[in-house]
């Protein structure tokens, strides 16, 4: 109509049409603070900028634009119905377009919203939402912020809706669990009415409220994974025995409806919980890997699915109180006299095991704690697990019968310490006498088998008498003071991985 236009602006309110133009006149934009369509026109502008070839300027460009012209064309599809639109966006990403299963899941949910501010209001949610859960590895390649994304969505669905797992048979079909678990935008499409996705405002409430809520509960789980945090030191010590199911069981008892506080505690009682077990299992050489825990994290998430604090608690130690190994089990090691031994299978879990117990002993003599310097797996004086004996079994001919012998009962749990890798270089190989006295200098579980750390050291001390516990120092370290450091080891496990603190102190 004689006016100069561009074909795509929205209309004069459209937040686009500034850069629109400003392109269009100076050829930049300052899209900061602007919305991802406004940043995305601009950033696409400057793509077509830097790559646009050299020999298509000047002369040639009016040539290039009949071109262009000629041959791109531009195929509109309509669709009259919101079914319909999702299937074409669906079709689309199945013929090769580059959309992640969150995106056809966002796609679908927001084309069930119907008024157009909340959908946008929803979008911007989403967007958000899912941009945080990105950054949590901002360094990190694209792939792996697309699997974190993708887990957010797969732990929170299943937590909250799957009622159902593959069984464990031959010809068996995927029920929700694995469904949510290979194709979690297909799924919630098809059980939207299971799901409560029955109006318009459902939809919106689903991104809103319940995505709202939950994405900041996964960024939070997320970072005490990583870094020790007050209150959820147990996710960070489950996250050190890769254990990736306790993200689904975490999130679990939550509801969007949760205060804060309640949704601390909730996490504090289910991270303490999966954190007995893992130990449990551990000592009596039980596998904690995914395909061993499956099943069992599904049954328990489902019984705790929603529940209130108290209730929580109870669940959780009644489900401990079921297990039939605990520190006090006898497997067949037991039976042969070893007990829990260190081997290559086990030496990172064992490690673990030993950096909590040497955190408990010094935060509850009234140290800080060092958890995260004895899991660092960095620098020359990166803590390992080391024997209290040398490997030089003809130092204890009175003891043992054979080098075998002898062996087997180094490897005993009682007969190990978390020590730098540097230490160990310069002293492991001495006798126990003459390292003994050096082991003050480390950490106190290793240096209460020294003289000195039972001298001018209140905090222990009380910690002593208040626990009960059978530490002492050591003139010599046989067979039988192995033995006796096992059982006061065993004891301290027990203080540390106790269920009843499930139902009062750290929880309640």
């Amino acid at each position: 109509h004689g006016k100069i236009a561009f074909n795509l602006d929205g209309g004069k309110d459209s937040e686009r049409v500034p850069a629109f133009e400003a392109l269009y006149k100076d050829g930049s934009f300052d899209a900061t603070d602007r919305s991802e369509s406004v940043r995305n026109v601009v950033e696409r502008f400057g793509d077509i900028e830097e790559y646009f070839p050299e020999e298509l300027k000047g002369d040639a460009l009016p040539l290039f634009i009949d071109w262009v012209a000629d041959n791109v064309h531009l195929v509109e599809i309509t669709a009259y119905s919101d079914d319909d639109a999702y299937t074409i966006f669906e079709t689309m990403n199945d013929r090769g377009l580059s959309l992640t299963p969150s995106d056809m899941l966002k796609g679908y949910l927001l084309a069930n919203i119907q008024e157009t501010q909340k959908r946008e209001a929803a979008s911007d949610r989403w967007k958000a939402r899912v941009r945080e859960i990105q950054e949590l590895d901002w360094n990190a390649d694209t792939d792996f912020s697309n699997k974190l994304e993708a887990d957010f969505f797969k732990s929170w669905l299943r937590s909250q809706y799957s009622t159902k797992i593959r069984e464990r048979k031959k010809g068996a079909k995927n029920e929700d669990f694995d469904r949510i678990g290979t194709e979690f935008h297909r799924w919630l499409r098809d059980e939207a009415q299971r799901v409560g996705l029955k109006s318009t405002d459902d939809y919106f409430q689903f991104i809103n409220r319940d995505l709202d809520f939950f994405a900041r509960q996964y960024q939070r789980i997320v970072l005490a994974s990583r870094t020790r945090t007050e209150g959820l030191e147990h996710i960070r010590y489950n996250a050190h025995h890769r254990f990736t199911l306790q993200t689904m069981v975490l999130l679990a008892p939550l509801r969007s409806t949760d205060a804060d506080e309640t949704v601390l505690r909730k996490l504090r009682l289910v991270g303490q919980y999966i954190n007995i077990l893992l130990a449990w299992r551990i000592w009596n050489y039980r596998a904690t890997d995914y395909s061993t825990m499956q099943y069992a994290m599904f049954n328990v998430m489902k019984d705790i699915r929603g529940l209130d604090v108290e209730p929580l608690a109870k669940t959780l130690y009644d489900k401990l109180m079921e297990e039939s190994e605990n520190f006090t089990s006898v497997s067949y090691m037991h039976e042969a006299g070893i007990g829990l031994a260190v081997h290559q299978g086990n030496r990172k879990q064992l490690h673990c095991l030993l950096a909590r117990m040497t955190e408990f002993v010094e935060t509850q003599s009234g140290m800080a704690s060092r958890y995260e310097e004895y899991m660092s797996e960095g620098g020359k004086n990166r803590y390992e697990v080391e024997h209290i004996w040398a490997n030089k079994p003809e130092r204890h001919t009175d003891d043992f019968q054979s080098a075998d012998e002898f062996r087997r009962h180094r490897n005993r749990f009682g007969g190990l310490l978390l020590l730098p890798k540097s230490f160990n270089a310069s002293y492991g190989a001495l006798p126990f006498e003459q390292k003994r006295d050096h082991y003050f200098g480390q950490n106190l579980l290793a240096g209460s088998m020294a003289p000195l750390a039972y001298q001018n050291n209140p905090g222990f001390l009380r910690f002593l008498a208040e626990s009960g516990l059978a530490f002492h120092a050591y003139d010599h370290f046989g067979k039988a003071d192995s033995n006796e450091r096992y059982e006061l080891y065993r004891d301290l496990a027990e203080r540390v991985w106790n269920p009843e603190s499930l139902l009062s102190g750290n929880g309640l």
